[in-house]
Formats: structure tokens, sequence, C-alpha cells
């Protein structure tokens, strides 16, 4: 039986060594830093500062990770994160797909004029002062809501979220909900929703990891320490080198502060990044989807 593969030639196969090579290095650029901030924050502190950790873990140790826990603004923090992740994420997802649904409907009148004008907030805006004095305006100043209401959402993902819903949901199902009497909210409730599960799925994955990363509105709206998310308390340990003395436990030298204020940088890097590399595998699937039919369709 004649093989019906095309056989490469010379400058195929070396245009593939060429890529694997290319991709290899790439890979090698982007992995060690990676492996290389795990393993400083498994290793003693004097091998950290002595420059003994290359790839693995030298003289491995808790010691980074008990100090970083063992802080109350660090779990203080910790805990504010989650709470706007979770908080601001569900915000966002409920005004995004109010947005989006009454702007993908054709007979919806009007939905240009609308859609002309949420664009016109990505090309302007008012700018950062005056949009403090707004915010202090309605009292969220040193409040939760400082955190969740000035981000509450964002026009790019209106716009995919509507691409979706208009090359995804056939209007054949509106037109036959409708002649059996169902309204909207029950169509957009019992139909729509449960039809986009991957586009729900990019859009939290994006709100969710802006939320996580977010400290420059805690910067400029949050005073109370108690409010401060886990990224504005690793900013002050990592740009400002504030470490609590609660950190230090028995450390009392020079060395021993110092040893221990590089470990705890290893350690809250880790602790800040896991969290998200552990729910993206289980979205992934829904997440090549959503932005392949959102984003490039229609």
């Amino acid at each position: 039986m004649q093989s019906k593969t095309i056989k490469e030639s010379g400058s195929d196969r070396l245009f593939t060594i060429f890529n694997y090579v290319m991709l290899s290095i790439v890979l090698i650029v982007v992995l060690y830093p990676l492996i290389y901030v795990v393993s400083a924050s498994f290793s003693s502190s004097s091998a950290v500062l002595s420059g003994k950790v290359w790839l693995w873990p030298v003289e491995p140790t808790l010691e980074g990770y008990k100090a970083v826990f063992k802080n109350a603004m660090v779990v203080k923090g910790f805990m504010n994160t989650i709470f706007y992740t979770l908080a601001g994420t569900a915000i966002n997802l409920v005004l995004t797909v109010m947005a989006a649904y009454p702007l993908s409907r054709k007979d919806f009148k009007g939905r240009n004029v609308f859609m002309l004008l949420f664009v016109f907030t990505m090309l302007f805006n008012g700018g950062l002062i005056p949009t403090y004095l707004i915010v202090k305006d309605l009292n969220m100043i040193d409040t939760v809501w400082a955190m969740l209401i000035p981000a509450a959402l964002s026009v790019w993902n209106v716009i995919i979220m509507r691409t979706y819903f208009q090359t995804t949901i056939p209007s054949e199902l509106l037109e036959a909900s409708q002649l059996d009497g169902c309204s909207d909210f029950r169509f957009l409730r019992s139909i729509v929703l449960p039809l986009s599960g991957p586009i729900l799925a990019v859009i939290a994955l994006f709100y969710a990891v802006g939320h996580w990363n977010q400290y420059f509105n805690a910067m400029i709206y949050l005073k109370r320490a108690d409010l401060y998310p886990l990224q504005l308390v690793l900013r002050d340990i990592l740009v400002q080198n504030e470490v609590n003395i609660e950190m230090l436990g028995d450390a009392k030298t020079a060395a021993a502060r110092q040893g221990l204020r590089e470990l705890l940088k290893y350690s809250l890097i880790v602790v800040t990044s896991v969290p998200l590399l552990v729910v993206y595998p289980f979205l992934q699937k829904f997440f090549v989807k959503g932005v392949m039919i959102g984003s490039i369709k229609g």
C-alpha cells in the first residue's frame, strides 16, 4: 500500500528544527525564573543570600512560608483579596451580561447609540483626579466598595460577550420562546446563560485575574491597612522592604533579618500566584473555546 504522507523537503525539516530550537529557548527563558522563585522559597535564607540556589532548593525549609502565614497583615490581605476577587467578579459578570445581552438583540431600538456611548468610554475618560473625586463624593473612600465599583464593568468584555451572543444564540430560539409566551428575563436565564458557559468562564477569568492583581486602586482609595489586598502587602514588602518584626521570630541579627526578608519575597510571590495557577487548568477548555468564538466569529 502506497503511503499518502507528504515527504518533507530539506528546507521544511530545517524550518521545523529551527522552530523547536527557538521554542525550547523561549521555554527555558520563561520557565527558569519560575523554577528559581519556587526553589528559593523552599531554601534556607543563608543559601538564598549566598547565591547557592540555582535550580533546586538548597537546605530545604518551610521557614519562609511559616513567616508569611504567621504575620496577621499577610493573612488579612490574603482574605481581603479572596473577597475582592469573588465579590468583584460576581458584580462584573452580572453587569456585563446585563449590558451585552440587550446590545446583541437586533430588535433593541437604539442599540447602536448605546454601543457608541460604551465605546466612547474606551477612548476618552475623565482621568485619575476626577475619578477620585467621584469616588470621594460617593463616600466610598476607605471602604470595600472602592475596590468593587470603579472596576465594575469592562467595555471590552461587553463587546466580546455581545459578539458571542450574536454568533452563538440563534434568533430562531428567541422567536420560538416568544411564541410560547417566554419573557425576555426567562429567555436569558433559561436559554442564553446555559448556552454561554464558555464565554462566562472566559470573562470570569479575565475579571478574577484583574481583581487578584489589583493594587493601584487600593493604593489610591484605601488608607486602613486592614482593607489592603494581598498585592498591596506584597508591594510594601518587595518595593519598600517593609517587614514586620512579627515575621522575624527569633532572628535578631541583621544578617538574619536580611536573609528572612529575601526569603519572604519569594514565598509571597508563590503564595500570590498559586491560587490562579490552580484554577486555570479547570477553565482552560472553556477559555480556549470562549476566546475563539467570542473574539473571532462574526
